[in-house]
C-alpha cells in the first residue's frame, strides 16, 4: 500500500520502519525542516516496551546513547535539598533523550521510507480509492492509507475528525525547557527549586558535561499563543518567572539565545474512535498526555501493534489495533498529574510532598506502581521474520 505518516518525532518513525519492512511503500511528512533537537528525556520501563524496542533492532543504539537516568534533588533557594527523587524513579529501565531516540528511529527506517521535511498537510478528503491530500507545499497526492502520528496538535485529527468526537482537557500546567551552559560543575542530580504553583530546574547533560537543560513547570489557564512563534512562547516563560531568585535569573538569561526551545500545555486528548474510514491516529494525536503518562513507550508499542495489525490483514485492521490498547491508554493517561506533582498549587501542597517522598517504604511503593503501569499493555503474539540487514517482516504467531 501507499501510506502517508504524519510526524516525525517519535511514533511516526516508528510505525514507518515497521511498515516500510513490510514492503510498503511509506511517506513521513513532517513541519520541521529537519528532526527536531532539543527536548527533554523520556523513559521506557517493563519488558514490554524493551521487548518492542529489540525487535525493532534500535535497542542497542539507544542503550549507547542512554542517559543512565538522573537523580531529581528539590531545594530551596539557598540550595539546602528537601527532597530527593532516584534515578530510578524517573529514569525507568531506559532512559534517552527524545531527539536521540528520534535520531535513532530515523537512522533505522530511511532506508525503508521516504521524509518530506519543511511541509505538513493542508487537507485531506476520502474517496472510494484511498485519501486525496494536498500539502502546504501545493504538492497533491493519493494514498491508501494516512496516518496520524502528529502529536497532540494533530493536523490529521482537526482535519479528518468532527470537533464533538474530540475531547483536549488542559491539565492546568505549562512545561518548558531548553539549553544552557553548564554552570553547575560536576553535580550529577539535577536541581529543581519550588514556589506554589512553578518549578524550575536544571540538569547536567551526562553526555556533553558543557551543556546542560531545564525544566521549567507552571500553573496557567489556557493561553493564547502562536505555536511557531518561538519569541512569543519566550516572553511567556520570562513572565511568568522573571520575579525568582535561587538559579532562575541566570538560567532566564540563556533563553534569548536558545535556538531549540520545548513550550507546551500539559493536557489530555480523547478521540471517541481513533479511525475513520482510511485514516487513523497513533500515539499522542490519539491517546495522548503531554507529560508524565507512558506517552512516549505507548506510542512505540503503538506503532508496532498497527502495522502488526496491518500485515494480518487491511480489513478490520484499525478497529483490532485499538482494541487491543484502548484500556491500557486509558489508565496510563489518568496518571498524568506531572504538573501538579511538579508544582504543587501551595505550599501545604509542597511540603506535603517533600514529607511523602522523604520516606523510603512509599517512594518504593510509587516506583513499584509505576513499574506495574507499564506491564497494562499485553504484548500481541506477533514475530518477526527478518531477510538481509534491516530488512523484516511482521506476521502473526
Amino acid at each position: 500500500m501507499k501510506i502517508l505518516v504524519s510526524g516525525a518525532s517519535v511514533a511516526g518513525p516508528s510505525v514507518a520502519l515497521w511498515l516500510g519492512r513490510a514492503g510498503h511503500d511509506v511517506t513521513v511528512v513532517e513541519i520541521a525542516p529537519a528532526l527536531r533537537k532539543g527536548g527533554y528525556a523520556v523513559d521506557f520501563r517493563g519488558e514490554v516496551y524493551l521487548t518492542v524496542l529489540e525487535r525493532m533492532g534500535v535497542l542497542a543504539d539507544l542503550r549507547e546513547r542512554q542517559t543512565g537516568g538522573t537523580a531529581m534533588r528539590f531545594v530551596d533557594e539557598s540550595g539546602r535539598q528537601l527532597m530527593r527523587l532516584p534515578a530510578e524513579f524517573a529514569g525507568g529501565e531506559l532512559e534517552v533523550l527524545r531527539s536521540d531516540l528520534s535520531q535513532v528511529l530515523y537512522d533505522h527506517g530511511r532506508d525503508v521510507a521516504a521524509y518530506r521535511f519543511g511541509d505538513s498537510i493542508a487537507s485531506l478528503h476520502e474517496t472510494a480509492g484511498g485519501v486525496d491530500v494536498t500539502f502546504e507545499s501545493g504538492l497533491e497526492e493519493t494514498y491508501d492509507l494516512v496516518i496520524g502520528a502528529d502529536g497532540m496538535h494533530s493536523v490529521v485529527r482537526r482535519l479528518a475528525w468532527p470537533a464533538e468526537q474530540v475531547t483536549e482537557r488542559h491539565l492546568g500546567y505549562y512545561v518548558a525547557g531548553w539549553e544552557v551552559p553548564n554552570t553547575l560543575g560536576a553535580v550529577e542530580d539535577s536541581l529543581m527549586y519550588n514556589v506554589p504553583g512553578r518549578m524550575a530546574g536544571v540538569g547536567v547533560d551526562a553526555r556533553n558535561p558543557s551543556l546542560a537543560g531545564t525544566l521549567f513547570v507552571f500553573k496557567s489557564p489556557v493561553l493564547t499563543y502562536d505555536r511557531r512563534d518561538r519569541d512569543q512562547q519566550k516572553a511567556i516563560i520570562h513572565e511568568h518567572f522573571a520575579d525568582l531568585g535561587w538559579r532562575v535569573p541566570e538560567l532566564l538569561a540563556a533563553l534569548p539565545s536558545a535556538t531549540e526551545l520545548y513550550f507546551d500545555s500539559i493536557s489530555r486528548v480523547h478521540v471517541d474512535r481513533w479511525s475513520t474510514g482510511r485514516i487513523v491516529l497513533l500515539g499522542d494525536a490519539g491517546y495522548g498526555a503531554t507529560f508524565g503518562a507512558l506517552g512516549t513507550g505507548t506510542a512505540v508499542v503503538g506503532a508496532y501493534v498497527l502495522a502488526g495489525e496491518l500485515a494480518v490483514g487491511r480489513e478490520g485492521a484499525f478497529e483490532r489495533y485499538e482494541d487491543r490498547l484502548r484500556k491500557a491508554t486509558s489508565m496510563t493517561q489518568d496518571g498524568s498529574q506531572s504538573g501538579r506533582f511538579l508544582a504543587p498549587p501551595n505550599r501545604l501542597a509542597i511540603t506535603a510532598r517533600n514529607r511523602l517522598l522523604n520516606n523510603r517504604f512509599l517512594m518504593g511503593q510509587m516506583i513499584k506502581l509505576a513499574q506495574k503501569m507499564s506491564t497494562l499493555i499485553e504484548l500481541p503474539a506477533y514475530s518477526i521474520q527478518h531477510g538481509s540487514g534491516e530488512q523484516g517482516q511482521l506476521v502473526q504467531e
